[in-house]
C-alpha cells in the first residue's frame, strides 16, 4: 500500500460512527458467567452502572443484568423500571445487598409505592420477576433477572441507585449529590430512542433526611418529595467531529502526495 494511503486509513477508520459506537460501548467488555449473555447493553449515565438486556417482543420478556459498584463495600446496588413516572415512586425495583465475606449478595424486588422505608422482605412487582441471582466480580455488583412486561411495551422509564451500607437486611439511605438525583433515563425496547433519552433530568429526590432512591430503612423517613427539576439542556461532548477528522485526514493526504 502507497504510504500516503496508509496515513490516510487510521484516520478515515477514526472518522467513522461504527469506529465511535464501538469506543464509547464499555460495557460490551463486561464478562458474565457461562449461561448469561445478552442482546444489548448501555452504559447508563450516571453512577459508573451498565445494563444489559434482551428483550423478546413475542414473550413480552425482559431478561436483564444491572452492573454497578456499591457506594461502598458492603453496601447495595438497585435498578428497576417506572412504567408510572420518571422517579422512585413508582418503580419496580431489584436491589443487590452485598453478602458477607465471600457470599454471593443477596437479591430483593421492591414495589416502592411511595417515600417510605423498605424492609428485608421483598414486595411483589408489577412486573412478575424471575430468574433472580447476583454475583460480585471486581468491586462491582451484578443483579440479574427476568421480567413479564406488558404486552406491547416499547420504552419505559428506568432508575437506578447505588448506597454504602444495609441493616438488617435491607438498604440504608443512599447519597444525594448529583449523580443519585440524576439516575434515570428511558429505556427504549423497540425502535430508536428519543433525543430526550440522551440527556435525563435529575430524579425526584425525597427532602432531606428521606429514604433512598433504591429503597431506605432511615428512621424518620418522608413520606413527602421535593419538587422535581426541569430537564437540564443536553452538552454537546467535547472533541473533535467526524467531518473535521475527515477534513484533517484529506489534508494530510494532500500533503502526503505532494
Amino acid at each position: 500500500m502507497p504510504r500516503h494511503l496508509a496515513l490516510l486509513l487510521p484516520l478515515l477508520l477514526l472518522a467513522s460512527p461504527a469506529a465511535t459506537r464501538l469506543a464509547s460501548a464499555a460495557c460490551a467488555g463486561e464478562k458474565f458467567p457461562a449461561g448469561r449473555a445478552y442482546a444489548s447493553c448501555e452504559d447508563l449515565p450516571k453512577l459508573g452502572a451498565s445494563l444489559h438486556w434482551t428483550y423478546d417482543a413475542s414473550k413480552s420478556s425482559l431478561s436483564v443484568a444491572f452492573v454497578a459498584a456499591p457506594a461502598a463495600a458492603g453496601g447495595w446496588v438497585a435498578w428497576g423500571l417506572n412504567p408510572t413516572g420518571e422517579g422512585i415512586a413508582g418503580a419496580q425495583a431489584l436491589v443487590a445487598l452485598a453478602g458477607a465475606g465471600a457470599a454471593a449478595p443477596a437479591v430483593r424486588t421492591y414495589n416502592i409505592t411511595g417515600y417510605v422505608p423498605l424492609g428485608k422482605a421483598s414486595t411483589p412487582l408489577d412486573f412478575p420477576a424471575t430468574d433472580l441471582a447476583a454475583d460480585a466480580a471486581g468491586g462491582k455488583i451484578r443483579v440479574y433477572g427476568k421480567l413479564q412486561l406488558r404486552k406491547g411495551m416499547k420504552a419505559v422509564n428506568q432508575v437506578w441507585q447505588v448506597g454504602a451500607s444495609s441493616t438488617g437486611g435491607a438498604p440504608d439511605k443512599h447519597a444525594f449529590q448529583a449523580d443519585n438525583l440524576g439516575a434515570k433515563s428511558k429505556l427504549v425496547l423497540a425502535g430508536k430512542a428519543p433525543a430526550a433519552a440522551e440527556a435525563p433530568s435529575p430524579a425526584l429526590a425525597p427532602e432531606a433526611g428521606g429514604p433512598s432512591a433504591g429503597g431506605d430503612s432511615g428512621a424518620g423517613a418522608s413520606s413527602s418529595t421535593a419538587p422535581s427539576k426541569s430537564p437540564n439542556a443536553a452538552v454537546p461532548a467535547a472533541g473533535v467531529s467526524a467531518p473535521a477528522l475527515l477534513a484533517l485526514a484529506l489534508v494530510g493526504f494532500l500533503a502526503a502526495v505532494w
